[in-house]
């Protein structure tokens, strides 16, 4: 700061002044008005007044620098504001760029643009995906729009985005396994279980094209659709991804993307746990070799007669504690509500050697006959409703619990249709209610193998995030290598994500954290720094603890703001 005069034609006035660079423009601002010289010799007597105006001048700038003194910003109500100025950024992002950093995605884009020469900011582009992707999920011309309220606005272009797109799908392999590198040496990586899973994201097309073609949709639409595979460790957090066309059967998808991992990532040890529709017995034969092994869910319905009764047998059955066997037609439903209950045996297919676990519970027991009490109601309802046709129910519809009997009137060939409920149908499902089922061969104990099993909502909660907060479909984009690109930057925010709720010792919700950095906005004053316009909450309180910086200060000046951006990119 310094002194600046004021001259007038009786007298000289003194003032401390800032100069400031700020948006491409060079300025200065009055911190401190002093008076005239004749005013401040009388308020100091014995001073000179240039040098106790120096002398004040040099406190303030000392004041400033200890972040102590008090800041006054001056608005008039007969003054318009700058048209075109930004007044309200963006601020929550900056948590998401220190775990950004944390996890080396800045030397990721280091190496992949020193192997292609080119001169745009690819992590610039990238991080501004994956913010965007988290708090303001939209196409990739909106993300580049939001992207210019952050604090920091991009170094790159909307051409760059696309061109961008390009490279990251290039390098999806390379950004996964460095990815997955980083990781381990920022945080430990519970990579001793890994979690496989399919599902399927549509486009808003008619025709087939490329990676887009018409396949089992998980949401029974009628739209071409591509079809992601996923792994993911026992905290949640994802480890590879891949993306096949749609059409493509997600029993063969588990094998390259886990030889990869094997080879990419140079991690062998491990238990892969997948659902039913993904135990193909091609999968649990490459799972019992080297140092793999598998858990697998297995349909009680589908077993071999034999094993079909025996797990259906209501004698010999263990409890998870004690080594007493029960008859589960003998139990008693407010003493044993809350305990499961299992069998096991080994079984050989084909010359595999595998455990068969079954468990029985009675909660789970009551869970199933209830949701199938409501399905039933639902159907005798569409029932009497007299519809003249129900159409082909889908496998958990409860439309599979309608029966369709054909009425004539003199033996001649039916013209009408009756519906009623299918009471065998009904009777058959409810032998199965209670009983689960799971294929290993791990030698653990069958509690602790379901415990391993128990833990597949997770991965199945990694879908929602993408596809409800994360808004990664429908997908707008056409050519195949930049559909893939779009997912590589969802992986990429998925990763963040769940790391930031790792930090946060998971106390919120999805939709809290994201609420929460969505609402982080700041008011510039120019030439100050920036004013929150936030709430502050027990969130935020939380999340700078976790960060160890913080910006609920009532004013964070820029030197402060420089310096959380600096130790955002560390």
């Amino acid at each position: 700061m310094r002194v600046k005069a004021s001259v007038s034609k009786n007298s000289t006035s003194l003032s401390i002044i800032r100069s400031t660079f700020e948006d491409g423009l060079h300025s200065s601002k009055v911190v401190e008005s002093l008076g005239n010289l004749e005013e401040i010799a009388s308020a100091h007597p014995g001073c000179d007044p240039w040098q106790w105006a120096r002398e004040r001048a040099g406190e303030l700038t000392r004041q400033e620098r200890e972040d102590s003194r008090q800041v006054l910003v001056a608005y008039s109500p007969g003054k318009l504001i700058t048209k075109g100025q930004k007044r309200l950024v963006e601020g929550g992002y900056l948590f998401l760029q220190r775990i950004y950093h944390d996890l080396g995605l800045g030397a990721i884009c280091d190496a992949i643009v020193a192997r292609h020469k080119f001169t745009y900011d690819l992590d610039g582009v990238l991080s501004r995906l994956v913010f965007g992707r988290i708090l303001d999920p939209a196409s990739k011309l909106s993300t580049f729009e939001y992207s210019k309220r952050l604090i920091e606005p991009p170094c790159a272009d909307l051409q760059h985005v696309y061109r961008a797109l390009d490279v990251i799908a290039k390098e999806s392999d390379f950004i996964q396994s460095e990815l997955y590198k980083a990781s381990k040496r920022f945080s430990k990586r519970s990579d001793g279980v890994l979690y496989y899973d399919c599902t399927n994201y549509y486009f808003e097309i008619e025709c087939e094209d490329g990676i887009r073609q018409y396949g089992p949709s998980k949401e029974n639409r009628p739209n071409p659709i591509v079809e992601m595979g996923l792994f993911m460790d026992t905290d949640g957090v994802p480890l590879a991804f891949s993306i096949h066309p749609g059409n493509t059967n997600e029993q063969l998808t588990l094998k390259p993307l886990e030889e990869r991992i094997i080879k990419d990532f140079e991690h062998s040890r491990f238990v892969v746990c997948t659902d039913a529709g993904l135990s193909s017995s091609a999968n649990r034969r490459f799972n019992s070799i080297q140092d793999r092994s598998f858990i697998t869910t297995q349909s009680i319905k589908k077993l071999k007669k034999h094993l079909k009764a025996w797990a259906l047998d209501p004698s010999g059955w263990k409890a998870t504690k004690g080594g007493r066997t029960y008859d589960i037609t003998e139990l008693d439903e407010d003493k044993h509500k809350d305990t499961v209950f299992y069998k096991e045996r080994w079984i050989n297919d084909g010359g595999l050697e595998q455990r068969l676990i079954v468990t029985f519970s009675l909660k789970y027991k009551n869970y199933q006959r209830t949701i199938r009490s409501r399905q039933i109601q639902r159907a005798q309802k569409l029932i009497d409703s007299a519809p003249k046709s129900i159409g082909k129910p889908r496998q958990n519809d409860f439309k599979r619990l309608i029966a369709t009997v054909a009425t004539t009137t003199d033996g001649e060939i039916a013209e009408g249709r009756a519906y009623t409920i299918d009471g065998g149908k009904v009777t058959t499902e409810e032998a199965y209610d209670g009983f689960y089922g799971v294929c290993t061969n791990l030698t653990d104990s069958a509690h602790k193998i379901a415990e391993v099993n128990r833990k597949r909502w997770e991965i199945e909660e990694c879908f929602r995030i993408m596809k409800h907060e994360f808004k990664a479909r429908p997908v707008y984009l056409r050519n195949d290598a930049r559909i893939e690109a779009h997912f590589a930057t969802c992986f990429i925010a998925l990763i963040v994500y769940r790391t930031l709720e790792r930090k946060l010792e998971g106390k919120y919700t999805c939709a809290q954290i994201i609420d929460g950095l969505e609402a982080m906005k700041f008011l510039k004053a120019r030439g100050e720094g920036y004013i929150p316009a936030y709430t502050r909450t027990a969130f935020t309180d939380d999340l700078h603890a976790a960060f160890g910086f913080r910006t609920d200060y009532q004013l964070v000046t820029n030197k402060q703001m420089k310096k959380i951006i600096r130790s955002t990119k560390r």
